[in-house]
């Protein structure tokens, strides 16, 4: 089994902003030093608490504090963003850390108002994610250029400027719930698969990926299933139920 740790993050209304993410980088450090095996950081751009715009940004900078957690996104929300640019990111971030980040991806709109401040609707996030989901992947699985448009982004002899540190790729993961292409693409391309799903449900998902992993050749592992658990520590039971309440 091994540790993980979702960075959303969460700063309180009226904190002051600079210390917070000052206070996020040093929560890193002390993951990465009480052994902790990865921590994802997340991205969003229309809230007053969760306020990373970039986990690229947030990844460099822990990098040059830790020494050996992978530092993940948590994620970039594809629906929204250039693949070609996405992975051109990535594989830089995987150079500057030795291999140590994982590409976390998503459709976006774990936040509804991410897509809205940016005149995406709702209905348009999934086939604008798998659009680019499969683009990505053919730029890091490929070394020739190729072309293809879609209804929202174009790509002209696109090949990456720069090849993964990590070989063959880095590490991917994908958000999803229980949506059957999206399981099917985490077992064709053996990525990693975060889930806030009840653990009584994994298993019936689970076989979504084991299905696209036998069609691609692979043989699905558990191992890569990141379960989601939210969790609020305090000195007794009472005084968590407390900060918790306080916090609602």
């Amino acid at each position: 089994m091994r540790f993980s740790l979702f960075m959303q993050p969460v700063h309180a209304l009226g904190e002051n902003p600079t210390l917070a993410l000052e206070r996020d980088l040093e929560s890193i450090e002390w993951w990465d030093a009480l052994g902790y095996d990865e921590v994802f950081i997340g991205e969003h751009h229309s809230s007053g608490w969760e306020t990373i715009a970039s986990p690229a940004i947030m990844i460099a900078a822990a990098a040059a504090r830790t020494k050996r957690i992978m530092l993940g996104s948590g994620v970039v929300p594809l629906g929204l963003h250039h693949p070609l640019y996405v992975a051109d990111e990535y594989v830089l971030l995987d150079h500057l850390t030795r291999g140590r980040v994982i590409l976390g991806v998503g459709a976006g709109g774990g936040i509804p108002s991410d897509p809205y401040v940016v005149g995406v609707e709702a209905s348009e996030l999934q086939p604008r994610f798998a659009a680019a989901f499969d683009a990505m992947m053919r730029l890091f699985e490929s070394t020739e250029p190729f072309s293809v448009e879609t209804e929202w982004f174009r790509l002209r002899e696109a090949v990456l400027q720069l090849r993964p540190y990590t070989s063959p790729s880095l590490p991917l993961a994908v958000v999803t719930g229980k949506n059957p292409e999206t399981l099917a693409k985490i077992g064709r391309h053996g990525a990693i698969w975060l889930t806030a799903l009840p653990p009584s449900d994994v298993s019936e998902a689970w076989s979504m990926v084991e299905a696209g992993a036998a069609e691609a050749g692979r043989t699905a592992d558990r191992g890569q299933i990141r379960q989601n658990v939210i969790m609020h520590i305090a000195e007794t039971k009472q005084q968590a139920l407390d900060d918790a309440r306080e916090g609602a």
